[in-house]
């Protein structure tokens, strides 16, 4: 017949899900507490759960001595061989003990200690079910708020949304279901913590994972993803197979792969683009609707200015410039965004400076513009070695065209300085673009092989041009600065984009 112990602790096993040894080694704990409760520390115990009998067995042991002098720790040999006739001097003796005599104060002592295992136990089985789970999104309930953080009830434990990973104007109520990302589960002392997310990028990209098979079964791969939370996303995406189209099994049959994802985020708009390794063509793609007529690219600066036509100016840059913003954030490009006649006047004006150089006519501002020298300002940021490129350009006339250019830019900047004289038409900024970094990379993607399509497509959900044209002039320039800050600017290239 099982013993009434052995069905407590079977029962208990089961309903808190904590393995029979752990419990079994709190009892022997709690009996071993309530025994030095009770008889003080001076005893030399143990003990032990006998599952036979089904009962927690507590010795004392003994030193068999022919004289005692510690009465705790020894024993006589007369008396050690009452108990066992088999004793010899030198034996320890371990005598059972009477756990009934422990008291009441001694039980209440144990119950604690059973008590408290139990809590450490399930603190760490419920650490051990989420610390892989990292990445992954969860379903739970509201059950709290806390200081401006949603308390989540997720089954057998709690998770916290902090008011930081908590999507802006989002409102919930208590018993309200909510999905989020497990950000990160950490280990305390009174318990793992489970941290979730609803703006953390990886969300966007996991909630396109569960609505697209395609992404799921490896076809379609996310590149990259940008988020302004609560407003617009832009998400980069790309086939491994020539007959999928990302972008079309993203948005899926009249749109409903991608509005599920809209709709769990209460309406946030999603821009989805082809990626392209071509970095022009991929930021034309994240720069869409709006049309690109050119590209001038600094490679060593990782910067790029993009020309628009004027009437495009306005919807490149975005309603407070959040489009460009986020086109730089998804390419990892600083982005400068131009109109074309403020473009075509910058390029009339640096050519002009060229004329104003001694020695410089038509013909060799001709040569220094055509090999990327635009302006005296690039010629008195060149090299010797670059201006050598220039065709007819010798050494001697190559250096002592640094030295002008370098005195002209000196002379114009003091007049300048002073208010007066010769100026520089200066570039008209349409918005000021934050620098805030949205970390917007994926860096449990794995790097993606080449497309084998790379036509320019994009589709846009939910956006509104008419709130962006109002709110940015028609022309002028949007500078967007997410990459790395310029140095000593080498000669721009001129990439026209085929329409």
């Amino acid at each position: 017949m099982i013993s009434d112990l052995k069905r407590i602790i079977d029962q208990v096993s089961r309903e808190k899900g904590v393995e029979q040894d752990v419990l079994i080694g709190a009892l022997e704990e709690a009996v071993k507490v309530a025994a030095r409760k009770k008889y003080g520390p001076d005893y030399d115990l143990e003990v032990n759960y006998n599952e036979e009998l089904g009962e927690v067995e507590a010795f004392e042991f003994k030193e068999v001595v022919e004289e005692v002098t510690n009465e705790h720790l020894q024993i006589s040999l007369k008396e050690a061989q009452e108990v066992d006739p088999e004793s010899e001097l030198g034996d320890s003796l371990g005598i059972k003990m009477d756990t009934d005599a422990f008291g009441r104060i001694a039980a209440q002592s144990a119950k604690q200690v059973i008590m408290q295992r139990l809590k450490e136990a399930e603190r760490d089985m419920v650490y051990d079910d989420f610390k892989d789970r990292r990445g992954e999104i969860l379903n739970g309930i509201v059950q709290r708020f806390d200081r401006g953080a949603i308390i989540v009830n997720v089954g057998r434990a709690e998770a916290e949304i902090p008011q930081k990973e908590q999507i802006p104007r989002e409102s919930y109520k208590q018993g309200d279901r909510i999905r989020a990302y497990i950000l990160e589960v950490k280990q305390f002392s009174r318990g793992p913590q489970i941290i979730l997310s609803r703006t953390h990028p990886n969300f966007l990209a996991s909630l396109f994972e569960n609505e697209v098979p395609e992404i799921s079964e490896g076809i379609v791969q996310i590149v990259q993803v940008a988020r302004e939370p609560g407003s617009r996303a832009k998400i980069a995406v790309t086939s491994r197979d020539s007959d999928v189209d990302p972008v079309g099994a993203c948005v899926g049959m009249k749109g409903r792969r991608v509005q599920a994802v809209v709709q769990e985020l209460r309406g946030e708009k999603i821009d989805i683009v082809t990626w392209d390794p071509d970095a022009a063509k991929f930021i034309c793609n994240a720069l869409a609707p709006a049309d690109i007529t050119r590209v001038i690219v600094d490679e060593e600066g990782r910067s790029m200015e993009v020309v628009v036509p004027d009437d495009q100016l306005s919807l490149a840059i975005g309603k407070r410039g959040q489009n460009v913003r986020l086109a730089s954030r998804l390419t990892g490009w600083r982005l400068d965004v131009i109109g074309e006649t403020n473009y075509n006047t910058a390029l009339k004006d640096g050519y002009r400076s060229l004329l104003d150089l001694e020695g410089i006519g038509e013909k060799r501002a001709t040569d220094l513009y055509e090999a990327d020298f635009k302006s005296v300002g690039d010629v008195a940021g060149a090299s010797i070695e670059d201006l050598l490129s220039v065709k007819g350009m010798t050494e001697a006339r190559a250096e002592s065209l640094i030295d002008e250019a370098i005195r002209y830019v000196s002379e114009r900047n003091e007049v300048e300085a002073s208010g007066t004289g010769m100026q520089e038409a200066p570039v008209e900024q349409s918005e000021e673009a934050m620098e805030e970094e949205a970390g917007g990379s994926l860096e449990s993607r794995p790097s993606l092989l080449d497309p084998g399509s790379k036509t320019l497509t994009q589709e846009t959900f939910d956006l509104d041009e008419s709130e962006a044209a109002s709110e940015t002039e028609s022309s002028g320039t949007s500078q967007v600065e997410d990459a790395p800050e310029e140095g000593d600017r080498e000669p721009e290239t001129s990439k026209p984009i085929d329409e």
